[in-house]
């Protein structure tokens, strides 16, 4: 076969030749492009890159028990999603245009979402499909029948799991991830929460179980090889990568200057981990970064990771997704948005609603390219080959195809002579990150009355920067001015206008009791004004002296209530001092004999400091109530400070 090969070449010699020049034209390409520059991604990463956004979907018992984390004690047979449809959550994901599902496949609590080797806290166990469903393949298929690419997330913290702690966890760990990494097919990411260690069922023991987070799992000598050699594909998260890194907030949202390199390092000096690093430039990266570990911004679709019935008017509107998008893949980072399917197995309405326009609104707006046809004047050109380096590359839809500047030229500048009048209020950048992230800074002009005025600018472009203007503008001519500390290479210039989309919610919001009649009774507890945590204004709060744990907070409502939920809302400040993390809630009729209502845990609420509302699942009455503190976030001693933004309470 190889003889004839060259038989046929030396029959048609004209075209041998031709095809050896191209074949020499290219390399000639190759040897010219400028060399890059700092670390650069994988070709997985750059995949992940390429996705923009996708969706991870929380879904166990905890979403049978209206909570926002299982604590590992809840009953396999709670689990039993009537109408449970993979191919709905799927088909909404790809409607709103994400491009890949990530299943939880267990979370903290311990519920695994396949029939796994290693516990029996599995759906196996659940009276779900008979005891013969696997949940995470029929995402998997549902994710690929849509054309979606499919990541596993498997919690390293585990709050059944009689031997956490141990060394034989750990092993029954990396075993889930090989049953994981067999069984699923191609996989786009392997997403690990950072949360390691504190309370648990742990198969009864009811204890906080603490681990060294930067040995125990020995993530670098024994785990992440596991994912590199079962799923190379993968992207490998965690808070400190090694291959995408936790912005450092739930709320979606990257920073305005965001490096896609990163140098983890542990607040103490020693070898960093999952959950045990210095979050300083989680958000930001770092300019001189020795690796490349771009941001993930992950943020829930409704104020919790997981369904709460009462949050079902309470989804992100297209517009707010929209501004999510911008501030999240239009720094450079990704967007990862929790969707939680409900008891019956399926999206709310007004997800799925929510969803769909988010898509059109994506597609309306980026439907056309409104630089498209445009002459462009460029004060260099890369060894003066407009072929390969010159700035036409910047309309095509290339992302690696790109204009390239000479060594020595590092502040380019380049006209736009659109083609005709045009209004936009959205610019699109992007560099070629197959050569590192370049430029420091970009900044548009517009030619009005006569001379340049400043438009716009951005730093840190890297694979895509996204700038909205304040207001529309319309021109014929702009001008493009680039700051880098080597020749630059960009792949994209883009002009848009953000389209507007219809959505209306479903549902009435909560009923609230007058809170016009009630006296908090602070005692020793006093601090700021007590008033501070009732007078309906969120961004104000109480904070309390400094305590021993656990204190209680007694409030007389004025009047006899019937109630059947409590809200507390942390602080909204940033600042987590005080957040409540464990409670016990008490009515009485005269204040002096008291009943416990329920007692709980307010999960993950440093990262997510949202309104945590309990439901008594029954109608309570009561003249006074007692909110005891039990445990305050991120505190491990029994003497702390308490913060309340606002109490709440609920009727019929």
């Amino acid at each position: 076969m190889m003889f004839r090969h060259v038989i046929n070449l030396a029959v048609l010699g004209v075209v041998s030749v031709a095809s050896l020049t191209r074949c020499n034209s290219t390399e000639d390409h190759l040897q010219d492009e400028p060399t890059p520059y700092g670390p650069i991604p994988t070709t997985a990463q750059l995949n992940w890159h390429e996705m923009e956004l996708y969706c991870l979907i929380h879904f166990t018992p905890t979403t049978f028990q209206n909570k926002e984390w299982g604590f590992g004690d809840a009953s396999a047979s709670l689990f039993n999603p009537p109408r449970f449809d993979a191919n709905q959550i799927a088909a909404a994901a790809k409607a709103g245009g994400f491009k890949g599902l990530i299943s939880v496949a267990k979370h903290h609590d311990g519920f695994c979402l396949w029939p796994t080797k290693t516990t029996d806290y599995n759906i196996a166990n659940s009276p779900w499909r008979d005891g013969k469903g696997n949940m995470v393949k029929e995402f998997a298929d549902a994710a690929r029948k849509q054309g979606l690419q499919f990541g596993v997330y498997v919690s390293a913290w585990d709050r059944n799991h009689p031997q956490y702690g141990n060394p034989e966890y750990a092993d029954a760990y990396r075993e889930q991830l090989r049953e994981l990494y067999s069984n699923y097919g191609e996989l786009f990411t392997s997403w690990h929460d950072g949360a390691n260690g504190g309370d648990g069922y742990y198969g009864g023991a009811n204890e906080t179980r603490r681990i060294d987070r930067a040995t125990y799992y020995e993530w670098e000598e024994k785990t992440w090889p596991i994912t590199r050699e079962m799923q190379p594909t993968a992207v490998i998260f965690s808070d400190i990568g090694p291959d995408v890194r936790w912005v450092g907030n739930e709320k979606g949202i990257a920073a305005e200057t965001s490096w896609a390199t990163f140098t983890p390092v542990a607040p103490d000096g020693g070898k960093p981990a999952p959950g045990h690093i210095d979050g300083q430039f989680l958000g930001s990266g770092q300019r001189d970064g020795k690796y490349w570990i771009p941001a993930e911004c992950d943020v829930p679709h409704r104020p919790g990771w997981f369904y709460h019935p009462e949050q079902d008017d309470q989804v992100k509107t297209p517009d707010q997704l929209f501004d999510l998008y911008l501030n999240s893949v239009g720094r450079g980072a990704a967007f990862n948005l929790g969707l939680a399917p409900n008891t019956e197995g399926l999206l709310h309405p007004n997800d799925v609603a929510s969803l769909k326009g988010f898509g059109e609104k994506l597609t309306k707006t980026f439907a056309e390219n409104l630089a498209f046809g445009a002459s462009f004047d460029a004060s260099n050109i890369r060894k003066g080959n407009k072929k390969y380096f010159g700035p036409a590359n910047l309309l095509n839809d290339d992302r690696y195809s790109y204009w390239a500047t000479d060594d020595d030229v590092t502040q380019p500048e380049l006209i736009i002579e659109l083609k005709a009048e045009t209004t936009f209020d959205l610019i699109r950048l992007r560099e070629n990150i197959k050569l590192g992230q370049r430029l420091d800074s970009a900044w548009v002009d517009v030619w009005q009355d006569g001379s340049w005025q400043p438009l716009a600018m951005a730093t840190s472009i890297g694979a895509s920067r996204l700038i909205q203007l304040d207001e529309p503008v319309t021109t014929e001519r702009l001008r493009l001015r680039l700051f880098a500390p080597v020749a630059v290479a960009l792949s994209d210039f883009g002009l848009f206008k953000i389209a507007e989309v219809d959505f209306a919610l479903q549902g009435a919001a909560r009923t609230r009791a007058d809170r016009s009649l009630w006296r908090v009774m602070a005692g020793p507890l006093r601090g700021s004004d007590p008033v501070l945590a009732v007078d309906g204004k969120p961004e104000t709060f109480w904070l309390t002296n400094e305590v021993d744990l656990p204190v209680p907070i007694s409030v007389d409502m004025g009047k006899l209530e019937t109630i059947t939920g409590i809200g507390y809302l942390p602080r909204q400040d940033g600042n987590p001092v005080g957040l409540v993390s464990r409670y016990v809630f008490e009515t009485s009729m005269d204040g002096s004999d008291w009943e416990i209502v329920t007692r709980g845990e307010f999960s993950n609420i440093a990262a997510n400091p949202i309104l945590q509302y309990v439901d008594f699942g029954k109608a309570v009455q009561a003249h006074y109530f007692r909110f005891s503190i039990d445990a305050v976030a991120n505190v491990t001693s029994n003497r702390s400070a308490v913060s309340i933004a606002e109490f709440e309470v609920y009727g019929n």
